[in-house]
């Protein structure tokens, strides 16, 4: 019988056995740790030896790593029937089993392998932490809303099609699908800062952070958060300051991006603008350091899927709006697009800013007075979206604020 010759060895092929033997000795490592001096049925030398394996398999050819994968698996039943009794768990086994595969895609990928290593040694040390989490912590209503999001994220989104489709072809479901799950993800962020952090720095950290994928989303999500508990008002509103903040911020990159010459023109108008939205989150902050609501129970609901929704169909009849007046006007009816679409998501309307600049069908003047119309339906429209989503106190108190900044960048535009 012939066997296939052994290539000759180079710097990749030591970095994939170098990374496979680290890998195996870093889960064994931890798995030898996790028993002290009891029983184990793989050590530090079994993972190491089974990942080296894998690794020398896989360079040998896939059907030799297929029979070295049976024969191990072989061995995990045979070690599990001689276990039960007083370990009658699948982690050993299944780690042992994961090892030898990681070590076979070191071949293929050592930075992929070396990194899900981690992972795998980090669930493994977590052993403790996580079964408290999810038999103490977490409670059966918890656990609900946490599957709903993963369903909504992982099993319907894939499925949705990803294109333009409807009237003026510009509902896209997958997209609109996103801003649902992005509504329920930022409500659900903030609901585990307070658990977590407490109710005068969860929800401000929280909304800060959220700002950065949605701050119409964050607005509404915070809005929920007061109603459920009125208690939380002040660092709610203070989350809602930030959370405008720092969608704003975002805004200079992208303007970079498009027309390096008209970010400088219109950051006068956007420092304004920010700095209150800031000091707003700091006077909230301090106003509240006083103020002890108690944090959500385990029995609260983290998001309510009925406001996702109505906030995605809303942005779905603003699309259409906004579609009909480009095509029927022109490039006007494109600044009056980017107005409409500015009330819902300031990014999209900064970029369409950047570009009729860059195009020359606007002038740096005119410019920095439509990026004052964005603003103005922006923080407007999401004034208003406090006010349905939270009540009257959060909501004249979110206004204030956000009308307060658009009055700053309104100056710097005016002085400048």
């Amino acid at each position: 019988m012939r066997y296939k010759p052994v290539p000759e060895i180079d710097s990749p092929q030591l970095l994939a056995f170098s990374s496979a033997l680290g890998l195996g000795l870093l889960i064994g490592l931890v798995r030898e740790r996790s028993h002290g001096a009891g029983p184990s049925m793989a050590g530090l030398r079994t993972h190491a030896l089974a990942a080296l394996a894998a690794a020398v398999a896989a360079t040998l050819g896939t059907a030799v790593f297929a029979v070295g994968l049976a024969v191990l698996g072989l061995l995990v039943v045979v070690a599990y029937r001689g276990s039960r009794e007083h370990d009658p768990g699948l982690t050993g086994e299944i780690a042992l089993v994961l090892t030898f595969m990681l070590g076979g895609l070191a071949v293929q990928s050592a930075a992929l392998a070396a990194g899900l290593a981690v992972v795998v040694a980090g669930l493994l040390y977590a052993k403790e932490p996580l079964h408290r989490l999810s038999r103490d912590r977490l409670s059966e209503r918890e656990i609900f809303d946490g599957l709903l999001l993963l369903a909504a994220a992982l099993v319907i989104l894939p499925i949705l099609p990803d294109r333009t489709i409807g009237p003026l072809d510009v509902i896209n479901p997958a997209t609109l699908w996103k801003l649902v799950v992005l509504v329920m993800a930022v409500s659900a962020l903030g609901h585990i800062a307070l658990r977590v952090v407490g109710s005068r720095w969860g929800l401000p950290v929280a909304g800060f952070f959220a700002g950065y994928v949605s701050s119409t989303a964050a607005v509404i999500g915070f809005g929920q958060r007061v109603r459920d508990t009125p208690a939380l008002l002040t660092p709610a509103v203070a989350a809602a300051l930030l959370a405008n903040l720092a969608s704003l911020s975002l805004c200079v990159p992208i303007l970079w991006a498009l027309s390096p010459a008209l970010v400088r023109h219109l950051l006068p108008e956007l420092l304004a603008t920010g700095g209150v939205l800031l000091g707003g989150g700091i006077l909230g902050l301090r106003a509240g350091q006083d103020q002890q609501a108690p944090p959500p129970t385990a029995e609260s609901r983290m998001f309510r899927f009925r406001h996702a929704l109505g906030f995605a169909l809303l942005v779905a009849a603003l699309m259409l709006v906004s579609a009909a007046l480009a095509a029927w006007i022109g490039p006007r009816g494109a600044m009056g697009a980017a107005l409409i679409s500015a009330s819902v998501e300031l990014h999209a309307a900064v970029a369409t800013l950047g570009t009729l600049q860059v195009r020359g069908d606007i002038d740096t003047r005119q410019a920095e007075w439509l990026m004052l119309g964005l603003l103005v339906a922006s923080l407007g429209t999401k004034s208003v979206i406090a006010w349905l989503s939270g009540g009257r106190a959060y909501g004249w108190r979110v206004a204030a604020g956000l009308l307060l900044a658009l009055a700053a960048g309104s100056v710097a535009a005016l002085l400048v």
